[in-house]
């Protein structure tokens, strides 16, 4: 559907509708459109409009009551056609730079991202979240320790001083020594890298025929990063740090919407969908917008979703940030603080 779908006339009946539902979350009715001063109607040829954008499938009718609510679809195409985008405030600026900015003193960016999701909370009302790859962490130290004949475990320490573990499978009969050389020859390269970095550089020595290793520690290596990069058929399942999950219960209707928020909860606890969240936040530049029914993970709870990737210093994205909160979320407000706030962030981690 485009604009050139709907006349004047019935495209400002629907975005009174949607602005109205934003702002309240009530259905509209015929009655109070037609005090809008932008709409010279009678309530009769607004309710014939409604009509037409119903059977469109723009709006519907809940249980019995006169006036209208947007459909998923109608959001969709409210955002996608007629929403007019704000912009932040000085002083909204001002307190995002503030508050994520004295986060970076802690020399941590898993303190940084809680500080950004936990700042999208308190501005927009709604859950700030923030998803990022443990694999991009950056490394001081990596050790590969036996812990049975086939199975070893790899540990890796970041720079921010996080520490995490990963089983990998050995090849048979292989002597403690390659461990020890494989754990010896990473960290004589990690130098800060990420794990994807780290990577790039052994393509680059195998391409120059410069590998110091023997075979069976060179399968240590391949094995352990295959893990990391969830290459070994187990993807990385990330960090994800939610914040302000209680605004998402502080303008509930009725226990079957307490029930949706629920579902949500558990969801995101047990980070469901969260690799195909980030994947689609990776696919197209800026800001996106999922609606409802639009992802997987808020299919049962009828959420919205605005998010944005944040990047490197190599502009490459290692993770997104955004809000979660009802469908009728305040789009022309939290699009922008997304936003900017991706970008603060992936300044300061880069």
């Amino acid at each position: 559907m485009s604009l050139s779908d709907l006349d004047r006339r019935s495209r400002e009946i629907f975005r009174s509708i949607v602005e109205s539902y934003l702002d309240t979350g009530e259905p509209v009715g015929s009655r109070n459109i037609s005090r809008n001063p932008n709409i010279s109607l009678s309530p009769a040829s607004i309710r014939n409009v409604m009509s037409d954008l119903e059977h469109m499938g723009l709006l519907h009718s809940p249980h019995t009551s006169a006036g209208r609510l947007p459909t998923e679809i109608g959001l969709r195409f409210f955002v996608d056609a007629l929403l007019e985008v704000g912009d932040l405030t000085q002083d909204e600026r001002r307190q995002i730079d503030i508050q994520v900015k004295a986060s970076q003193q802690a020399n941590s960016a898993e303190q940084v991202l809680t500080e950004a999701s936990q700042l999208l909370s308190g501005l927009s009302m709604g859950a700030g979240v923030v998803l990022t790859h443990k694999s991009d962490m950056r490394l001081k130290h990596i050790e590969f320790v036996r812990i049975e004949p086939l199975k070893a475990l790899a540990i890796l320490v970041g720079e921010d001083g996080s520490v995490e573990n990963r089983v990998v499978e050995l090849p048979p009969d292989l002597p403690s020594s390659a461990l020890v050389e494989a754990s010896n020859y990473l960290n004589s390269m990690i130098q800060g890298r990420t794990i994807s970095e780290i990577r790039a550089e052994l393509e680059k020595v195998r391409a120059a025929d410069q590998a110091e290793l023997n075979q069976l520690s060179q399968k240590v290596i391949d094995a352990g990063l295959a893990v990391w990069t969830g290459e070994d058929g187990v993807a990385d399942p990330g960090t994800l740090i939610v914040r302000g999950r209680s605004n998402l219960l502080s303008d509930l209707d009725a226990a079957e919407d307490l029930e949706r928020i629920k579902l949500l909860f558990d969801d995101l606890e047990n980070k469901k969908d969260l690799i195909q969240l980030l994947g689609l936040a990776e696919k197209g530049e800026g800001v996106r917008i999922f609606i409802g029914s639009e992802n997987n993970l808020f299919s049962l709870s009828g959420s919205s979703l605005v998010v944005s990737p944040y990047r490197d210093s190599n502009q490459r994205i290692v993770g997104a940030l955004g809000v979660i909160g009802p469908t009728r979320l305040n789009y022309s407000r939290v699009i922008p603080m997304v936003d900017y706030t991706a970008r603060l962030v992936s300044r300061i981690l880069g």
